[in-house]
C-alpha cells in the first residue's frame, strides 16, 4: 500500500487486514516502483509500508514475484513444530520484482531477503 503509518488510513478494509510494523532484511522496498530492490549502503533494515492481506480462494503463486518469508525475529531459526515448519516462521508474502531492472526471485533468495516482525537490539 502507499501508506507508511496506520494513522494515514481513513477506512478499515472491507475484506482482509492491514499489517504494519514489518522490516525488510537483505533488501528494501522501493516505494517508487512498488517492488523489492537492493539495500541502500549502511542501512540494514527497511521499514515496510502497510501491507493489505486479502485472502481469496484459488490463489496461485506468481513465479515472477519473490516469495518473501516473514519471521518473528532476525535469528530465522526456531524449533521445528509438529508441522515440520520453524516456530519462528510466520508466512510467505509475494513481493513484486522490478520490471525496469529485472532481478529474478532467485536473486532475492541468494540475498536471503526476508521480512522481520522485530529487530534485535
Amino acid at each position: 500500500m502507499e501508506y507508511e503509518e496506520p494513522s494515514e488510513v481513513e477506512m478499515k478494509p472491507t475484506d482482509g487486514v492491514y499489517m504494519y510494523g514489518l522490516f525488510m532484511d537483505g533488501a528494501r522496498y522501493n516505494r517508487d516502483h512498488k517492488c523489492i530492490d537492493e539495500q541502500y549502503p549502511s542501512e540494514l533494515y527497511d521499514k515496510m509500508p502497510l501491507i493489505h492481506f486479502k485472502p481469496f480462494r484459488g490463489y496461485v503463486v506468481n513465479p515472477e514475484e519473490y516469495s518473501c518469508p516473514v519471521y518473528k525475529t532476525s535469528q530465522r531459526a526456531g524449533v521445528l513444530s509438529t508441522t515440520g515448519q520453524s516456530t519462528n516462521f510466520i508466512i510467505m508474502v509475494e513481493v513484486p520484482v522490478s520490471q525496469e531492472v529485472y532481478a529474478p526471485p532467485a536473486h532475492w533468495v541468494r540475498r536471503a531477503a526476508a521480512m522481520l516482525c522485530q529487530l534485535n537490539e
